[in-house]
């Protein structure tokens, strides 16, 4: 497929009696960024050694970039779930050691380096120890070693774990921004609401099974929840009078009204019919969270008590 970074068919990865990955077959779209979610012991990170040929597959196939990773190791930036630097290397030192080995020409490097330096709010750390610097700062400079070389394709594995709100932030701009300049990133994490502000598809996997793998746009379409979500002026209204409303829940901590929908009913005309009716504060489509997509789908397989179970495995965040 000559529009995938990474095409998996038919992997299966086991460790003794543990199927990690089961009959996984995933592309990835190039130019896209890919959410790889599930709760922690999904088999996320195993997927993702297997695709930079760090563990290898029982059976089935991996394509990366046209071959596999280690054929085009220089155009792949890799953040792992385990974080870690030279600790007795200096910053600069350490990244232009990095970057060296993946063939950034040393006439650039140095400019490069400062330049990252710069964006990702670490200036004047460049002659100072790893080790000195803070958990987060580190991690930062870990990131900046992942991209340093300008890769075709970057997997972050986690990439925020353990950073404050405001590094997170800055992190996802710059992921953004890699993205605008046509990279394809590959975003493994746990935290599914942190996905959906960044990627535009989607892979979800419990127990080493996937169980989507889609657009935003098609999973919106697919978990539509026939609800709209109404905030009026002047309190209830009669809102459960507009045909094809099917019913009407409210709550004592929220002023928004939920509208549920008939199957057959037009969402729009019925927006439009609220408005009619008289001002309101704000008006939308409810859509399904990430969370609230997992969990339907582990339902849809396993029943309650799996849906249990899922519920219990995306609160250890």
């Amino acid at each position: 497929m000559t529009n995938a970074a990474i095409q998996i068919s038919s992997v299966n990865k086991r460790f003794g009696r543990t199927h990690a990955v089961r009959d996984l077959d995933l592309v990835v779209p190039t130019g896209s960024v890919c959410g790889f979610l599930g709760p922690n012991g999904a088999g996320k990170s195993t997927t993702i050694r297997m695709i930079m040929s760090i563990i290898y597959p029982d059976d089935g196939q991996i394509e990366v970039l046209g071959s596999s990773a280690l054929a085009n190791k220089d155009k792949i930036g890799y953040l792992p779930e385990e974080r870690g630097v030279y600790r007795k290397m200096k910053v600069g030192s350490f990244l232009e050691y990095i970057g060296t080995l993946k063939g950034v020409e040393k006439s650039t490097l140095r400019t490069r380096i400062a330049d990252w330096l710069e964006r990702i709010e670490l200036p004047h750390v460049a002659k100072q120890r790893c080790e000195e610097l803070s958990k987060g700062m580190q991690q930062k400079v870990q990131f900046l070693a992942a991209i340093i070389h300008d890769p075709d394709l970057v997997i972050l594995d986690e990439p925020f774990s353990g950073l404050d709100p405001v590094n997170a932030q800055l992190l996802n701009t710059l992921i953004r921004e890699m993205h605008e300049s046509g990279k394809t990133i590959i975003f493994s994490t746990h935290v599914l609401h942190q996905a959906e502000q960044i990627c535009d598809r989607f892979f979800l996997i419990n127990h080493g099974v996937k169980l989507l793998d889609a657009t935003l746009d098609e999973i919106h379409t697919t978990f539509d929840p026939r609800t709209i979500v109404v905030e009026p002026v002047n309190g209830a209204a009669h809102f459960d009078q507009i045909p094809g409303v099917r019913s009407v829940r409210s709550s004592e901590s929220d002023p928004r009204l939920e509208l549920e929908i008939a199957d057959d009913a037009d969402p729009h005309a019925i927006m439009r019919s609220v408005m009619d009716g008289g001002p309101v504060k704000s008006i939308a489509r409810r859509q399904l969270s990430m969370d609230e997509v997992f969990i339907r789908l582990v339902r849809e397989g396993g029943g309650e008590e799996a849906a249990d179970q899922a519920r219990e495995d995306l609160s250890h965040v």
